[in-house]
C-alpha cells in the first residue's frame, strides 16, 4: 500500500525519554515532540533504534504510540516500528501500533536466524497483506545481520508491497541503486538513516532523512533539507559539516566500559536533558549510563554547535 502522497523531508527517529525507574516519561516525550514539531520536521518515527524499541516492553511501545498520536492530532504523519524477530511477532506489533493510531509501520527483515531472500519477500508480503497502513522497509544490517538486496526492495516497491525504505546500511552504492530504481515508482519514498551524508543522499535523489541527531538539533536538519531542495549545495555542505561535528557527541562514552549504543543514545538523551527538553537522560537497561564527566563532554559539543 503506497502513501497517499510520498513521504519526504526530515523524519526524526524519536528518542523515548524514561524516568529514573525506567518507565516512559510521557510529559518529557510530549515536550520532545513539541521540540521537533517546532523545529519544522516533516514526520515522526517512533519505536526505531534511536527510540530504544528493542529495550521497551510491549506495553511501553503501545504507550509511546498512543501518547504521541493523540498529541500530534494529525499535524504530521506518525510512523511506528513493528520490529521483532519473526513474522507472527511483527504482525502482533502491527496490530498494536495501528490500533494506537500509527499512520505507517516500519519493519526490518526477520532476524535471529540468517534469512534467505525468499523468506524476506514472504515476510514483507505477509506484513503488507495484514497491515491497514503503508509498510516501510528498514535496512539495518548492523542490528538484524541481513541486508535487504536492492532488487528485492525494488521488486516489492513495484508490487506496492512496500511504500518506502529507511536505509541505515551505510552502503552508499547500494543506496544509490535503490534511489535510481525508485524513479520508476514515484510513490515509493527513499530515506537515508545516516546523520552524516544527508546532503549527499539528497543530491542523489533521496526523498528525505531519518537522522537520530535531529532529536538534538531538528532546526539544523530542516535547514539542511531546505538548502538541498533549493539547490544551495555550498550552504548545505557547510550545514552538514556542522552537524557532522555535533555528531561527535556519540563518542562521549568510554568504550572500555560501554558499547556504542550506550554511548550514542546516552549522548542524545544527555543533550536533550542539557537543552531542557527532557527531565532525565537515563537509557534503558542493560545499557550503561554516561558518567558526569561524559555528560560534560556532550555539553561541549552542544556549545561548539551553538546549542547551549
Amino acid at each position: 500500500m503506497p502513501f497517499p502522497t510520498p513521504l519526504t523531508g526530515v523524519v526524526p527517529p524519536v528518542c523515548t525519554p524514561l524516568t529514573p525507574e525506567r518507565e516512559v516519561d510521557v510529559p518529557s516525550l510530549l515536550r520532545l515532540v513539541d521540540h521537533l514539531v517546532g523545529g519544522g520536521v516533516h514526520g515522526l518515527f517512533l519505536l526505531g533504534s534511536t527510540s530504544e524499541a528493542a529495550f521497551l516492553t510491549d506495553r511501553q511501545r503501545r504507550q509511546v504510540v498512543e501518547a504521541v498520536v493523540a498529541h500530534v492530532d494529525g499535524r504530521l504523519p506518525v510512523l511506528a516500528g513493528a520490529i521483532d524477530m519473526t513474522t507472527p511477532r511483527v504482525l502482533d506489533h502491527v496490530a498494536a501500533v495501528t490500533a494506537a493510531g500509527a499512520d505507517a509501520v516500519v519493519v526490518t527483515a526477520p532476524f535471529y536466524a540468517r534469512t534467505h531472500r525468499s523468506e524476506i519477500v514472504h515476510h514483507y508480503r505477509r506484513i503488507a497483506g495484514a497491515s491497514p497502513v503503508p509498510v516501510i522497509a528498514y535496512d539495518i544490517p548492523a542490528a538484524v545481520h541481513t541486508r535487504l538486496p536492492a532488487d528485492v526492495v525494488l521488486g516489492l516497491a513495484a508490487d506496492e508491497v512496500l511504500a518506502g525504505i529507511k536505509d541505515s546500511s551505510g552502503d552508499l552504492a547500494a543506496f544509490r541503486e535503490i534511489v535510481t530504481g525508485a524513479r520508476a515508482h514515484p510513490g515509493f519514498s527513499v530515506l537515508t538513516g545516516s546523520e552524516l551524508i544527508v546532503d549527499s543522499a539528497l543530491a542523489l535523489g533521496a526523498d528525505g532523512a531519518v537522522p537520530g541527531l535531529a532529536n538534538v538539533d531538528p532546526h539544523g536538519y530542516v535547514r539542511l533539507y531546505r538548502m538541498c531542495r533549493a539547490g544551495d549545495w555550498e550552504g548545505a555542505r557547510g550545514e552538514q559539516e556542522r552537524l557532522c561535528a555535533l555528531f561527535g557527541m556519540v563518542t562521549a562514552g568510554d568504550p572500555a566500559r560501554m558499547g556504542g549504543s550506550s554511548s550514542a543514545l546516552g549522548a542524545f538523551k544527555a543533550a536533550l536533558h542539557l537543552r531542557g527538553v527532557i527531565a532525565c537522560g537515563v537509557t534503558a537497561e542493560p545499557q550503561v549510563p554516561l558518567s558526569g564527566e561524559e555528560v560534560e563532554r556532550v555539553g561541549k559539543f552542544l556549545a561548539a554547535a551553538g546549542l547551549l
